[in-house]
């Protein structure tokens, strides 16, 4: 993990940890892949697990050459970027980007159990940048466990012998853990106000509700309630309740034969030219054709 050019840390232990695992490619083979096509666009220079990792330090005052990502699934320690100190506990994610001065080490009561990975690319800081990085580095996530298991794919695949094919089976593994971790860190948490909300709108599919009458039910303002789904979907609460409403549309027209006029008044359009016309803006197709065109 980036031994070299490390100043004197006196509370590392080179030694390792008890059951630790660290995968680091020979930098040649990370400059081929950082030539070729795909892995040109993410690339995996390291990867480990860190099991209770009693005294791990790493001090780089000049930054790293690659984004590092840590996710701490037992214990705790601290990462500073920057100005910023973050503490990590069980469920968080932090990226450091590239070539920023930084430190981090394990907390000595309770020392965490650590999967970090290193990764460049050209696409590394859109991807780290979308829910993780400055000026938010931290993002603790609600589905640890599935986030945990690719990194032991992606340390498995390492683990082996290291090729242009394990490589670029690594860089889709660590595509789908950066998105996963995007992902997890924008969803609403079980039994949050927007939790609650997208809830009740899914539950009332055939329903309009007014943005007022939900923040109103979940005890937060408008204004507030709109921007958290904003967010976590791209639309206000009005899109997202009308993306259920044409996703249990497009559901009746392709498994019952229900008329469009039926199938509106299912959703909640009680004019039915109204709703093939928002349909028609939503799919590019009126209710009639979608359900004439051919899928799978």
């Amino acid at each position: 993990m980036d031994e070299t050019a490390m100043p004197a840390e006196p509370f590392h232990r080179k030694d390792g940890f008890e059951n630790q695992r660290l995968c680091a490619v020979p930098r040649p083979q990370v400059e081929a892949a950082l030539a070729r096509p795909v892995t040109r666009r993410l690339t995996v220079t390291d990867a480990g697990y860190f099991p209770v990792a009693t005294g791990h330090r790493r001090v780089r005052a000049k930054g790293a050459p690659e984004t590092i990502v840590i996710l701490c699934i037992a214990g705790s320690g601290v990462v500073r970027l920057g100005e910023e100190t973050s503490h990590l506990s069980p469920g968080a994610c932090i990226a450091i980007p590239a070539h920023a001065p930084h430190e981090y080490e394990a907390s000595v009561d309770d020392p965490w159990t650590i999967w970090w990975m290193h990764v460049r690319g050209a696409d590394v800081a859109e991807l780290t940048g979308a829910s993780l990085g400055v000026p938010r580095p931290l993002t603790r996530l609600r589905a640890v466990e599935g986030v945990a298991a690719l990194f032991d794919e992606l340390v498995g695949l390492l683990e082996r012998r290291v090729s242009p094919a394990q490589l670029l089976a690594a860089s889709g593994v660590a595509w789908q853990l950066l998105t996963r971790i995007v992902v997890d860190s924008v969803l609403p948490a079980d039994g949050s106000p927007l939790e609650r909300a997208m809830r009740f709108l899914e539950a009332r599919v055939d329903s309009n509700i007014q943005v007022a009458e939900l923040a109103r039910m979940v005890g937060m303002s408008p204004s507030h309630l709109s921007a958290l789904f904003r967010r976590a979907t791209g639309g206000g609460p009005g899109a997202f309740h009308t993306s259920l409403k044409m996703a249990r549309a497009r559901t009746l027209l392709d498994t019952t034969a229900l008329s469009v006029t039926e199938i509106a008044a299912a959703v909640g359009y009680a004019d039915p030219l109204y709703f093939s016309r928002h349909f028609r803006r939503v799919h590019g197709l009126n209710p009639t054709q979608y359900r004439a065109h051919h899928k799978g």
